[in-house]
């Protein structure tokens, strides 16, 4: 590639640097493992990006708790249960238990509920295949067994609340 075209690509550094860091976090909230590897990804130098994602972290403009509660609550609107949030969150190298206190909030039995009825309508099945077909659904989507149990069995209001 001795005669390209194309002039050099700069690495980012400095104010450049810091002017691309804000650039991602205007368009989209990151972790800060996510926002540092994709400042790497530009070419950066690694001591400065963990010294610039640690400054903009200390001033608010970067935040996991705030990554953890977005995630968190686009999760639980796309039908996801615990065990594929807890995944989620490991995946962007958040800790959980900085959505501890949204996650202790939701009532998951209702989430799982009103997605059993949305896929399957409100008639308990007695056929097995169909019962089971309902009970992979909602592992699938990250409920636990006894959650799923009761959902499965579920016969209207008065049966647990």
């Amino acid at each position: 590639m001795k005669d390209s075209p194309y002039p050099a690509k700069k690495v980012p550094t400095g104010n450049r640097l810091r002017a691309l860091g804000f650039a991602l976090l205007a368009k989209k909230e990151y972790s800060r493992s996510d926002l540092k590897q994709k400042l790497l990804a530009y070419g950066a130098d690694l001591d400065e990006v963990e010294t610039l994602v640690e400054e903009l972290a200390q001033q608010h403009y970067q935040s996991d708790e705030r990554m953890a509660g977005m995630l968190l609550r686009s999760q639980i609107r796309q039908g996801r249960g615990p065990a594929r949030i807890k995944q989620a969150l490991k995946k962007h190298d958040i800790d959980p238990e900085l959505a501890q206190q949204e996650y202790d909030e939701v009532d998951w039995f209702q989430q799982a509920l009103s997605l059993k009825i949305k896929k399957f309508g409100s008639e308990i099945a007695t056929d097995p295949k169909q019962k089971a077909r309902q009970i992979r659904f909602l592992q699938y989507r990250g409920f636990a067994m006894d959650v799923i149990m009761k959902v499965v069995n579920y016969k209207g209001e008065e049966d647990f609340y």
